[in-house]
């Protein structure tokens, strides 16, 4: 793939892998990176929504971008989700992911508080400011109920640091107005979008199904990029019951660590409160799903 983006451009934002009694388990997440890599990623985010961010303290977070960090290497770059709804919560976790090996940084927008279009500028500013790590913005207004407008990107796309956004807004429209305007480059944030973000333009994705879809996902980011559309289509409709599988019978960390146990690359798919495992009946939608797609 090309290098063109400083991120990569098949990531996958990372489970946290857990042992049954809810600590981070410290060799899963060394083989869970390792498998990433080996399945064709050139990036990792950590502690984003899926590595249940919400629920890991400030030591277990560095942590686990240490871990990510000293098992990959410089083979990938480490993205470390530095979002909160605090300003200076994120400077700070912004400093210690950097000392922890980050190489890039994902920021999603305030949540709950609700701060303003100003508001959300001046955040972005004050963790761009940090370092001269790229920054991508994490726009996901389902789960944070504050978007970014369009007219807030095209302003922060004039700061140095912030490269990227990771869009999980679903408007086509807007993301074809900032991807005309601007140099920001655009990744699916959803894995139902991927192949027609990849169309607008958008130079790649950071997936959830891409824990057991690398190569599938590396197949269509290079028939994109060959113009073989046709060939991108049929990954994307061989891989609808794979995402349906995983993305819909319940949340999309719970059931990725259902398709890793699956799949043989973590021993269990523990999750905190108040997520919890998956039932039966989840378990055999799963897999039925990645047979389908040919995945197990």
């Amino acid at each position: 793939m090309s290098t063109s983006s400083p991120f990569g451009r098949l990531l996958t934002a990372m489970v946290s892998p857990m042992r049954p009694d809810g600590s981070i388990d410290p060799e899963g997440t060394r083989r869970l990176a390792e498998h990433l890599v080996e399945t064709g990623h050139d990036g990792i985010v950590v502690n984003g929504t899926t590595g249940e961010s919400a629920t890991l303290s400030d030591d277990e977070s560095i942590e686990m971008v240490r871990l990510v960090a000293d098992a990959v290497g410089d083979r990938v770059t480490v993205v470390a989700g530095v979002g909160s709804n605090a300003t200076a919560h994120s400077v700070e976790m912004t400093r210690r992911a950097i000392d922890a090996g980050a190489t890039g940084l994902l920021l999603v927008s305030p949540y709950y508080n609700k701060p303003t279009q100003a508001g959300l500028i001046q955040h972005v500013r004050a963790v761009a400011e940090v370092s001269d790590l790229p920054v991508m913005l994490y726009d996901i207004p389902g789960r944070t109920a504050i978007p970014f407008d369009t007219a807030t990107l095209l302003e922060l796309a004039q700061l140095p640091t912030v490269k990227a956004v990771k869009d999980a807004k679903g408007d086509a429209w807007a993301t074809s107005h900032v991807l005309a305007d601007t140099d920001l480059l655009y990744f699916s944030g959803d894995d139902a979008t991927t192949l027609p973000w990849l169309a607008l333009g958008a130079v790649g994705t950071v997936s959830v199904v891409g824990h057991v879809a690398g190569r599938e996902y590396a197949a269509m980011l290079a028939a994109v990029d060959a113009g073989d559309l046709a060939g991108a289509r049929e990954i994307h409709t061989r891989l609808i019951p794979a995402v349906d599988a995983i993305m819909k019978p319940s949340q999309g960390a719970i059931m990725a660590k259902a398709a890793l146990v699956e799949t043989g690359v973590l021993e269990n798919a523990t999750v905190r409160l108040p997520l919890v495992e998956s039932p039966p009946e989840h378990l055999e939608a799963l897999r039925a799903g990645l047979k389908e797609s040919g995945l197990l």
